[in-house]
């Protein structure tokens, strides 16, 4: 398929993510909008706010979100791809509807959407998928014409995705002393979510016991772990495990935690940790902080040797990623048979949520699903 002009009917991308703050006195404002509703008084936010106030009250994610603009513009370029690139934020600076609008008033009628989030959950997708509609319905108000956003799929299994991180594992491998690297063992980290939400993320067929949360996980490790061995010769021993968690102490959230777990491993006598953060994209504030400061203060007290491989960032093999899914989303928008890259035994996820997919905690509309009230 020949790449110029592919992206039709797309006429722009836009990169969607969490946010962050940009100095000390944005701290407890994020903090407010990440948690509005939910009655949090600001003392407990300024508490919270201690693990950004450690780095200067920056958060890493808004450069490490124009790295991957920078990259996706120059992947987009060199490969004939005439389309803009725009990014707008949930709780921060350049905001989503800010953006929306702006892009609107530009005249972007059909808006491929790619989240900073590879994973169903709700508060990884369908979250996303309100604020858009939230958005929408702000500019509708306004009296403007809402444009149509399509979310691009699911990409935690795309190999764009996951080659990144087998390069990762392998470095930390390497970097570990010579002693004690065969008998390591990886720990493959994610966000914990409640239990609840876990259990009814992905399609309803997929809900129980994890949910699609979880069975994407593993998927993605095992291919990681078999990446490893076929490099290495050695298969090494690997557990999911969970980090980040904030909910009440009463509310079930998937475990171990990353921390519990290293200790387990020390007193089980293993020798070495690679600790591989495959549930986030880039090295944010619960990488840096849960995993380069926290869990790695634990495994120094422990005695263990850790290692914390890379995410994806900006790899430029993710931005070519970025590009493939919105080909093949736009040639099945325009009615072709496309072949969807997949590693894995799950395969290539759908390209619309379907209705009872990651299910909001209260009814909320959700746009670029099929119970999506913008068409």
């Amino acid at each position: 398929m020949p790449e110029q002009h592919a992206n039709s009917p797309y006429d722009a991308l836009l990169l969607l993510s969490f946010g962050g703050p940009e100095g000390p006195d944005d701290v407890v404002p994020f903090l407010e909008n990440v948690t509005r509703g939910r009655g949090i008084p600001k003392e407990r936010l300024k508490e919270v706010g201690q693990h950004y106030f450690l780095f200067g009250g920056v958060s890493p994610i808004n450069e490490q979100n124009r790295a991957l603009l920078d990259a996706l513009r120059k992947d987009f370029a060199g490969h004939g791809v005439d389309l803009p690139v725009h990014w707008g934020n949930r709780n921060w600076a350049p905001y989503l509807t800010d953006t929306l609008r702006e892009m609107t008033r530009d005249g972007h009628r059909r808006i491929a959407v790619l989240a900073t989030s590879a994973y169903a959950s709700y508060s990884g997708c369908r979250q996303y998928r309100e604020d858009l509609a939230g958005a929408l319905a702000t500019l509708e108000a306004e009296g403007l014409t809402p444009p149509r956003v399509d979310k691009l799929r699911h990409y935690f299994n795309h190999p764009g995705f996951v080659g990144p991180m087998v390069d990762g594992v392998l470095a930390s491998l390497a970097d570990l002393p010579e002693e004690v690297r065969a008998g390591a063992h990886l720990a493959f980290t994610t966000h914990s979510i409640p239990d609840a939400s876990a259990d009814t993320s992905g399609p309803v067929e997929e809900h129980g016991g994890g949910g699609a949360y979880v069975a994407q996980h593993l998927d993605v490790a095992r291919v990681i772990v078999d990446a490893v061995r076929e490099e290495t010769g050695i298969e090494y021993p690997w557990r999911l495990v969970y980090q980040s968690r904030s909910g009440a102490p009463h509310i079930p959230w998937l475990e171990p935690d990353i921390c519990d777990h290293l200790e387990t491993l020390r007193d089980e006598g293993v020798p070495a940790v690679v600790m591989a953060p495959i549930g986030f994209v880039s090295d944010h504030m619960e990488v840096l902080y849960d995993l380069d400061t926290e869990a790695t203060a634990k495994a120094a007290e422990l005695g263990l040797p850790v290692r914390r491989s890379a995410t994806v960032g900006a790899d430029p093999r993710f931005a070519a990623a970025v590009r493939d899914l919105l080909l093949e989303r736009a040639a099945v928008e325009r009615g072709l048979e496309v072949e969807r890259c997949a590693l894995g035994a799950l395969g290539a996820g759908h390209d619309l949520c379907p209705v009872g997919c990651c299910p909001a905690r209260a009814p909320k509309p959700a746009a670029a699903g099929a119970d999506s009230p913008y068409a």
